[in-house]
């Protein structure tokens, strides 16, 4: 008798605490992954503009030089921008994939315990 409600209690316990918590730092997980990747990635773009400025600025050697350095920097902060924006709407959307998500996981988490408290 003793055996069979331990065994029913640790089934809830389970169903109730355990497996919620699994999931739920899984999720948490994959979302930390998603963004750590979206932030390596915009980190690797932004270096390499970086990098590539300060090349073309080494580059210059004559007045024409400077004038087409200049006249690029346009383009480049207008390139940069652009990212920017799209960095910035790809981490908006990771998060609200993620409220989302977890949202989902609270309603079935809800639902099982309705149907255990039954």
């Amino acid at each position: 008798m003793n055996n069979v409600n331990l065994e029913q209690f640790n089934k809830q316990f389970e169903a109730l605490f355990v497996a919620p918590a699994r999931a739920y730092s899984t999720l948490a997980l994959d979302h930390a992954e998603q963004l750590l990747n979206a932030q390596y990635d915009a980190t690797k773009a932004y270096a390499d503009a970086g990098l590539s400025h300060v090349r073309a600025m080494l580059d210059i050697k004559d007045p024409q030089g400077l004038r087409s350095y200049v006249e690029s920097q346009q383009k480049v902060a207008k390139d940069l921008g652009e990212r920017l924006k799209g960095d910035a709407e790809k981490v908006v959307a990771l998060n609200q994939e993620f409220v989302q998500k977890a949202q989902q996981l609270a309603e079935t988490n809800a639902k099982n315990v309705t149907s255990i408290a039954k």
